[in-house]
């Protein structure tokens, strides 16, 4: 079976409009419902959410789907992508819903999906729930007493911050550091100021007065800009970006630059390399910068590569027995402490490995020289398929074979949006880009025509 509602990390779109509309989130709900069922003890669902206004639409859609199928709900409002999972399993729950379109802005919205076990659903599954969704309901609803109910985990925020604040070492404490942290008014704008405030950090909280329209504006992980600011003004010792749903950690040095999940991944590694709880081989995608796997080697470790999501990072993960993974991007999954990325769990390692050496971030987070590294999105309408055109082909394959040993070229349609995605690796990155880019643009203007 094929997807076509899901793509590489849950449902998103434009909310308000398909496939992020209450009529098709209520089935939505339904099919993974019936999914779901499993035995005859009263089945629950989990739902959580970030601060985006359009939640107020998708919440009750969802939770009527659920309690129409016989489903109690139990929801947790506003917590980060992680706590739905930790949750979801906690509670012995049938299914967990995160309602999110993580980084994007405001205007978007998303389903996120967890099984029993707190992981991500497979492919295979989503396919199974997409097929359910085109059959009728009717003979499955539940009767009138038999209807589920909902009610709210009124401590849901505080089961997390125990959960996050057990994955920091036993013994350390973060006094006399003072951290920025960015909540990017979404998910964790409550919890991430308290875990760190807790563990004795001196804490400046940033966007963390989400009004519904201002998830991720100017702030958090893929916008650093004024935190970068914040830290160098207020003096800190570092700055930690989340995302909207804090799933992906992005980290600002003391002098306001950039460390990105490469980095980030690569000194937790070596730390847990160094400690002796690395399993296996580190897992990363195929965007991972090439500086990231010779560090690696250099270390006597390897790297693993998937494909691009940390749900595929996660399945490599679980199927090798290994316990660190992440992306360029920021998830970073530590299966010891949870079932997928967590970037207040991330930003805990970092800060532990930052207490430990007794230097500054900018020398405890630069881990390796990258590879320069290019990428570039052209966008294409439906119905084009401009990876399959034989003078796109060549290109690529050209731009391969003169990068023979010196680089990697990565084309690839988005999970996410109508854009195909050309990654570079290599001296002169740039111009090994725009010569595939160039080609893509030809044949999508000659199909156009």
């Amino acid at each position: 079976m094929s997807r076509k509602l899901f793509g590489t990390d849950g449902v998103r779109g434009l909310a308000n409009s398909e496939p992020m509309t209450a009529e098709t989130c209520l089935k939505l709900a339904q099919a993974t419902a019936l999914q779901f069922r499993r035995g005859t003890h009263r089945h629950t669902a989990v739902i959580g959410k970030d601060t985006r206004l359009s939640g107020y639409l998708l919440e009750p859609a969802l939770t009527a789907g659920f309690i129409g199928m016989g489903m109690d709900v139990i929801l947790l409002g506003p917590v980060p992508t992680p706590a739905v999972a930790m949750l979801t399993s906690s509670l012995r729950a049938d299914v967990g819903v995160m309602i999110s379109a993580s980084h994007n802005p405001y205007e978007d919205n998303g389903i996120k999906l967890f099984g029993p076990d707190g992981y991500k659903l497979s492919d295979a599954t989503e396919a199974a729930i997409e097929a359910r969704m085109q059959q009728p309901f009717a003979t499955d609803l539940a009767g009138s007493a038999e209807l589920g109910r909902a009610q709210r985990l009124d401590d849901a925020v505080g089961r997390y911050i125990e959960h996050a604040k057990r994955s920091f070492p036993r013994g350390l404490r973060l006094d006399g550091l003072r951290i920025v942290v960015d909540c990017a008014n979404g998910a964790a704008y409550k919890v991430a100021p308290r875990i760190f405030w807790e563990l004795g950090a001196d804490v400046i909280p940033f966007a963390v007065a989400p009004d519904g329209k201002n998830i991720n504006r100017d702030c958090g992980a893929l916008h650093t800009q004024n935190l970068q600011a914040e830290v160098i003004v207020r003096q800190a010792h570092l700055g930690v970006a989340l995302d909207g749903d804090a799933d992906r950690l992005i980290v600002v040095d003391e002098r306001g630059q950039v460390v990105d999940g490469d980095q980030l991944l690569a000194l937790i590694a070596r730390a847990a390399q160094r400690d002796g709880w690395l399993k296996g081989q580190v897992v990363a995608t195929v965007m991972s910068n090439l500086g990231l796997e010779r560090y690696l080697q250099a270390q006597g470790l390897q790297l693993a590569r998937t494909a691009v999501g940390d749900r595929y990072v996660v399945e490599k993960m679980r199927a090798e027995g290994w316990n660190v993974g992440g992306e360029a991007s920021g998830h970073l999954v530590l299966s010891d402490h949870g079932t997928t990325g967590d970037g207040i769990v991330a930003a805990l390692q970092v800060l532990a490995e930052l207490v430990q050496q007794g230097k500054p971030a900018s020398e405890v987070c630069r881990m390796f020289e990258p590879v320069p590294q290019i990428l570039k999105n052209i966008r294409y309408a439906p119905g084009q398929q401009p990876l399959e055109q034989e003078a796109v082909k060549q290109v690529i394959a050209a731009v391969e074979q003169e990068l023979t040993g010196q680089g990697r070229v990565l084309v690839r349609k988005s999970g996410t949006e109508p854009l195909i995605r050309v990654m570079v690796e290599a001296d002169e990155a740039e111009r090994h880009a725009d010569r595939i880019l160039a080609v893509i643009h030809e044949v999508l203007k000659e199909k156009a025509a």
